[in-house]
């Protein structure tokens, strides 16, 4: 079986939680006014969102 390819040129991004280096074209990217964010898929997302209403509601950071 062939093995899929990338294009090596591609640019790569940060997971905002894991930091693990993923393509841009295949990460999840909420914008905001003045910045975007990227998550290496939904798992991580979720981790970010559930962190920030805590932070929000006064909460620490765990």
């Amino acid at each position: 079986m062939d093995k899929l390819t990338r294009p090596i040129d591609e640019p790569q991004v940060k997971c905002e939680v894991c930091l693990k280096e993923i393509p841009q074209s295949e990460a999840v990217n909420p914008e905001a006014q003045d910045y975007v964010l990227f998550f290496c898929g939904v798992d991580c997302y979720s981790r970010w969102n559930e962190e920030a209403a805590r932070q929000k509601a006064g909460g620490k950071r765990s």
